[in-house]
């Protein structure tokens, strides 16, 4: 894949996101602890963001610490985020790691962050994105798609398609790019992303 031919087609979508007035909020986005920074992006794999953060903000208004949220009894966690898909696993993770997260200080470095049970490399490179503008690129199912949509990527695990986007973009543009590319994917259908993408390959 010709790089700047990647930066044309990432720029492109950019155009389209940033003419809509209203932006769709990302799971990401908006709050004022890292550590609930970090706990929403958890809860939003596989779940819409308008779901995630109808969640967190009850759920951040209940526990107002990681010592809080993790001393919680694993059912009434359970119960906080039930409307969330795959709700049982992710509050065990959740409360896991707001135990570790009230004992420790949150680290910087994605290597100490994916020891954190339920934190892959998606949800960590997103966290260090958003909290820290690090060039990072957090590999989501709407990146995974136009990733593969425009030939970024041949791959389709997620970590080889993260691997090809680094080489492809420069630094610069890494924490960037999974913000443009999943407000892109929460504006348009699947059909119009398809009509989209045709006309900027």
């Amino acid at each position: 894949m010709n790089s700047k031919l990647a930066i044309h087609q990432l720029n492109a979508l950019k155009k389209l996101v940033d003419k809509h007035e209203e932006k769709p909020r990302l799971a990401a986005e908006g709050w004022k602890k890292d550590w609930q920074t970090l706990i929403a992006i958890m809860l939003s794999a596989q779940t819409r963001d308008t779901k995630t953060i109808e969640v967190c903000n009850n759920l951040f208004k209940k526990y107002k610490s990681p010592k809080k949220l993790g001393k919680e009894k694993l059912s009434q966690i359970e119960n906080q985020i039930r409307s969330i898909n795959y709700y049982k696993t992710k509050a065990k993770h959740i409360k896991e790691t707001a135990t570790i997260l009230s004992k420790i200080k949150m680290s910087s470095n994605i290597e100490e962050l994916i020891k954190l049970p339920g934190v892959g490399r998606k949800t960590a490179n997103v966290f260090l994105a958003e909290t820290q503008c690090a060039p990072a690129i957090g590999i989501d199912t709407h990146l995974s798609f136009v990733s593969q949509y425009l030939k970024w990527s041949k791959n389709k695990n997620p970590y080889k398609i993260e691997l090809d986007l680094q080489k492809i973009f420069p630094k610069n543009y890494w924490n960037k790019i999974n913000y443009i590319v999943v407000s892109f994917g929460q504006l348009y259908s699947r059909k119009k992303q398809k009509e989209i993408l045709d006309k900027i390959k």
